[in-house]
C-alpha cells in the first residue's frame, strides 16, 4: 500500500489525491498533503 510522502499515512491507490513527480506517482490522504507536496515536491522525495 502506498504511503503519503507528506504525513506518512498509508493510502489506497484509489485516492483522489495523486501527483506525478519525476516519473513516479505519489498518493495522498487529503487535499492538505497533496497541496503541500505540489508546492515543494523535492522536500518530500528522497
Amino acid at each position: 500500500m502506498p504511503v503519503d510522502p507528506v504525513c506518512g499515512m498509508e493510502v489506497g491507490e484509489d485516492t483522489r489525491w495523486k501527483a506525478e513527480y519525476e516519473g513516479k506517482v505519489y498518493y495522498f490522504c487529503c487535499e492538505h498533503c497533496y497541496k503541500s507536496f505540489i508546492r515543494n515536491p523535492s522536500k518530500y522525495v528522497r
